[in-house]
């Protein structure tokens, strides 16, 4: 039980990894808070999780994330883990990319994800742990991926800035990058319809070295190491989870 009276806030804990995570907690003996923009989703993961709470909340916006840091902070006093895991897709090549499109996928996957952390390290004590959801798109061109790419690259290097930051704290922060992973964000990718959506997945299968895709369950097992004092001299690292694809690909 290495999360045994903890309190970890899980940001986008309502579905895919992040609610793989949030259950894996829980079984490791963690109090579980968790946001989502989904009420329902929200309500279904928290009756699935004994004692959790969960708050409707999106990370795009600063002032939610500090509100629900005050619930918690009346609720348990603290935060001893915190997984900023919320974030968006968004595949567009260089003459069809909008500022519209741009400024949303950066509001959560970069901004939102940067002031989440400013707000919650202000309640988190020695020996606190943060793990942030990167991606493999910060390593690799892709090809129709740049908003994206470049949301998840700036956030790995504004986490490795913010986790020296941190150590005179004793806070560690990591992150770890998932490859393609089947989530229901792969579905929910702006103007990708289903057989679009069918032909990236056959399409990034075919590169994986290991010729299939992750599972939550995977990333979640990489977070709640990152997480867990198994990896306490560990800090500023970027842990891929992707088959093979970036080291071997």
């Amino acid at each position: 039980m290495r999360f045994k009276d903890k309190v970890v806030l899980v940001l986008g804990g309502n579905s895919g990894m992040g609610l793989a995570s949030a259950q894996a907690f829980a079984a490791e003996g963690a109090k579980i808070h968790l946001t989502g923009r989904n009420q329902q989703t929200i309500d279904e993961t928290v009756a699935s999780i004994p004692g959790s709470s969960g708050y409707a909340a999106d990370i795009a916006d600063p002032a939610a994330t500090e509100q629900v840091v005050q619930q918690i902070e009346k609720a348990d006093g603290r935060i001893d883990v915190l997984y900023i895991n919320a974030g968006v897709g968004g595949f567009a090549p260089l003459e069809s990319i909008t500022e519209d499109a741009w400024d949303f996928v950066h509001s959560i996957n970069l901004r939102g994800c940067a002031f989440a952390l400013q707000k919650a390290v202000r309640i988190m004590g020695e020996g606190g742990a943060v793990v942030v959801t990167g991606s493999i798109g910060a390593h690799g061109a892709v090809e129709s991926n740049g908003t994206y790419a470049a949301a998840k690259a700036g956030l790995a290097m504004a986490m490795k800035v913010f986790a020296k930051e941190l150590l005179p704290r004793k806070i560690r922060l990591n992150m770890v990058s998932p490859g393609p992973i089947d989530t229901p964000l792969l579905h929910r990718n702006p103007g990708m319809g289903p057989e679009d959506v069918e032909r990236l997945r056959d399409m990034m299968i075919a590169n994986i070295p290991m010729h299939r895709m992750g599972t939550s369950e995977e990333v979640a097992k990489a977070v709640l190491f990152l997480a867990s004092d198994d990896a306490s001299f560990i800090t500023g690292a970027d842990l891929l989870v992707d088959g093979g694809l970036i080291e071997l690909g």
